[in-house]
């Protein structure tokens, strides 16, 4: 039965072998320290934290998460150890600023077969924003455990200080900075499920597109920056006349486009004879689908133009639009239709999975809340796997260790007995739970045959049937796939990597010299042609499910290097503009994003979103950059950090194929723009890790097939869609 603790109490501990849950209902910190008799620490090596996960008897969660599972061994701590606390903090960027804030955090004391012991729910928390949870703590040989409770409004170095640190705001800063590291490589979670109740669930539409209202053509305004040279894309530089402007919001189709306010011109068309038999570049956003789009949303979403901060998507007032008729308090969703049942299983054999069996309002978030769900079923049933192993060898050394300090067992046949015994009981336990973990994976196995051929073209592979029946959309989905994550456990189990829309984060395509898993080694033009491969795939697929002119793509390519791999991009007609080249365009298209950046941020900010100047595009925005830092200047790297840290909550993402030592000049200045970007590798690599457990996950990217024309056949869908509809 399990013992529930109030702040004070104490309970004994029975077990050695300990695992103490964390539930916070917000991603916190978890660490604990070492300390003596009196409860003092003697230095930073009796602090096990995120960037120093694991002492002996205990480790700690690698991350910043709203779960952990801390496990403990009370029996490998050492001798000299009497205490062990277990200390919960915020993280110093992002979230709610004091515990107050956020829910009461929970914590349990488990043993290895998940049986709870104790349990204690941390209350009376206010403005602290760090914590002593628990207490382990010896007493006339036993372990015992305490609810401690004790919060600290000056944070981890106010508690570390009254633990006798002397280094106390050092190492408190060094486990925050592990913490902003650690966000670099996890996977993000998805958003908490909301209150249903009075109101419509819009999941294929999170904020609306720009075919709901009107979009004005390309072209910020900036100054006049110098010539560029001549392109290697065979285009003429900035400056040459724009396409007409969609009908809604701009000048009459067929009439000449404005110039901006402050005489900037536009970005201009390819010349005749370009590389890539590029088609005229499409000026400006365009109105997707104009109002048949509109009509044909459901009645929670009015076809009138509004503001999402959030999903940073502003537009303008539309004239000449349809009308929604329904009455502003019955625009309540019906409920939604019952997720597909599954056949009745044969007895004794489990239930055949079926997919979109999930909760959820519409087919696609079903199918999205599936994958979530056997990520996390795959990541806990390889943690309990691992776990039971590492429980099995520490038994075996135990065993041996107890062989070995008995001399009569040194010699004769005694001590083999023993040993062999103790080998026996390891393997016994090793298989046992392999097995339990094998009938995990045929269950998530089977899942995934069933799942992995519904999923719609925003989750599916480029190999899926799906991408040969494409068609535009006329809503953006819950959310697209970047890639695929897999354990080495079972490597043939493959898991959608889903990552919300809009992005919340840029993405960075790690270009640099790396050997793949199997051991082998590329050199670095192989590996840059894998990088943009990738970059094109990914944008591709993010123009692709996003309505037209819903989604806008820019590039940088300074010196030329990825002509080659941006070709169907260029030849299709879906870029914005020819790729800027030379300081000049790597200056000027800067400017423009920036500006757009400022300009949108001062009318949400304003509650003005409505009084945009006539030549800010509010469609999504792409920037792709290749060979970072070539091109750049001290200007031009301060505006792209800018931007990938104000860009995204205003609807500009920022998508970079670079090697990180090729800008090792700058030193840790560019550190925050590494970490602000969700790194990700041309080539299989364990770099990713899950929001549960943290293990180590190997992302591989999603290209399209050798010989495949699916990315043609897709982005020339695309153009038309653009071009008909504008």
């Amino acid at each position: 039965m399990t013992a529930e603790l109030v702040r004070g109490q104490n309970h004994p501990l029975s077990q050695a072998r300990l695992e103490i849950r964390i539930a916070a209902g917000t991603p916190v910190v978890a660490a604990a320290t070492l300390g003596d008799e009196q409860g003092r620490v003697p230095g930073a090596e009796g602090v096990v934290h995120p960037g120093a996960p694991t002492l002996p008897g205990l480790e700690v969660s690698r991350q910043a998460a709203a779960d952990h599972r801390l496990a403990v061994d009370l029996g490998a701590v050492p001798e000299a150890v009497h205490r062990v606390h277990v200390l919960l903090a915020l993280p110093a960027a992002g979230g709610p600023a004091n515990f107050g804030a956020a829910a009461a955090p929970f914590v349990a004391v488990t043993g290895l077969d998940g049986i709870e012991l104790v349990s204690y729910t941390i209350v009376g928390l206010d403005a602290e924003s760090a914590v002593v949870a628990l207490e382990l703590y010896r007493r006339q040989g036993a372990w015992k455990v305490r609810a401690v409770g004790q919060g600290y409004a000056g944070g981890l170095a106010e508690l570390l200080g009254d633990q006798g640190l002397p280094q106390a705001h050092q190492i408190a800063s060094g486990i925050h900075e592990a913490v902003a590291r650690s966000l670099a490589r996890a996977v993000p979670m998805p958003p908490p499920l909301t209150a249903d109740a009075g109101r419509p669930r819009q999941t294929a539409t999170p904020a609306p597109g720009p075919e709901q209202g009107s979009t004005a053509a390309q072209g910020a305004p900036g100054a006049v920056s110098p010539q560029p040279p001549l392109s290697p894309y065979g285009t003429q530089p900035p400056g040459t006349p724009t396409q007409p402007v969609p009908p809604h919001g701009g000048p009459a189709s067929g009439g000449s486009q404005p110039l901006p306010p402050h005489g900037s011109p536009a970005p201009g068309t390819p010349q005749p004879g370009s590389p890539y038999d590029q088609a005229p570049a499409v000026g400006g956003p365009q109105s997707g689908y104009g109002g048949q789009g509109a009509s044909d949303a459901s009645a929670a979403q009015p076809p009138a133009p509004t503001v999402d901060a959030s999903a940073a998507q502003p537009s303008a007032p539309t004239v000449g639009g349809p009308i929604d008729y329904s009455h502003p308090r019955r625009q309540n969703a019906a409920p939604p239709p019952p997720p597909p049942t599954a056949p009745p299983a044969q007895p004794g054999q489990p239930a055949p999975p079926v997919a979109g069996d999930a909760t959820g309002w519409s087919m696609d978030e079903r199918l999205y809340n599936q994958v979530w769900g056997m990520f996390e079923d795959l990541a806990r049933s390889t943690a309990a796997y691992r776990s039971a192993v590492d429980f099995a060898d520490s038994r075996m050394e135990k065993e041996l260790d107890a062989a070995l300090a008995d001399p009569r067992s040194r010699i004769g046949g005694q001590g083999d007995a023993a040993r062999e015994a103790a080998r026996a009981k390891q393997a016994q336990l090793v298989e046992q739970a392999r097995a339990v973990y094998d009938r995990d994976l045929d269950q998530l196995m089977a899942e995934s045959e069933v799942v992995e051929p519904a999923l719609p073209p925003a989750y599916a592979r480029w190999d899926n049937p799906v991408w040969h029946g494409y068609r535009v959309p006329f809503e953006v989905p819950m959310a697209v796939r970047l890639g695929d994550l897999h354990l080495p456990e079972c490597a043939e189990l493959r898991i959608p990597m889903l990552v919300r829309l809009p992005l919340e984060r840029g993405l960075w395509i790690d270009s640099g010299a790396a050997g793949s898993l199997d051991g082998s080694f590329l050199d670095a033009h192989e590996l840059h042609r894998l990088a943009m491969d990738t970059a094109v795939a990914l944008a591709a697929r993010l123009i692709a499910v996003h309505p037209a002119g819903d989604f806008t793509l820019h590039v940088i390519d300074p010196a030329g290097s990825g002509a080659q791999a941006l070709a169907p991009l260029a030849r299709a007609g879906v870029l914005a503009a020819p790729p800027a080249v030379g300081a000049a365009g790597v200056a000027e298209l800067l400017a423009r994003l920036t500006q757009r950046v400022d300009l949108v941020q001062m009318a949400i900010r304003g509650g003005a979103a409505d009084s945009l100047p006539p030549g800010v595009d509010a469609s999504e925005q792409l920037l792709i950059v290749n060979d970072f830092p070539h091109g750049f200047d001290d200007r031009a790297v301060t505006q792209l950090r800018y931007l990938a840290d104000e860009g995204p909550s205003v609807g500009v993402h920022l998508m970079m194929v670079a090697d990180r030592e090729e800008a090792s000049a700058y030193g840790p200045l560019l550190d925050p723009l590494w970490r602000s970007l969700m790194r990700l590798t041309p080539v299989p690599d364990d770099h990713l890790a899950d929001p549960w457990v943290g293990h180590a996950w190997t992302y591989e990217p999603t290209l399209v097939p050798p010989g495949s024309q699916v990315l043609e056949q897709v982005l020339t869908q695309v153009a038309a869609a653009r071009t008909k509809y504008s």
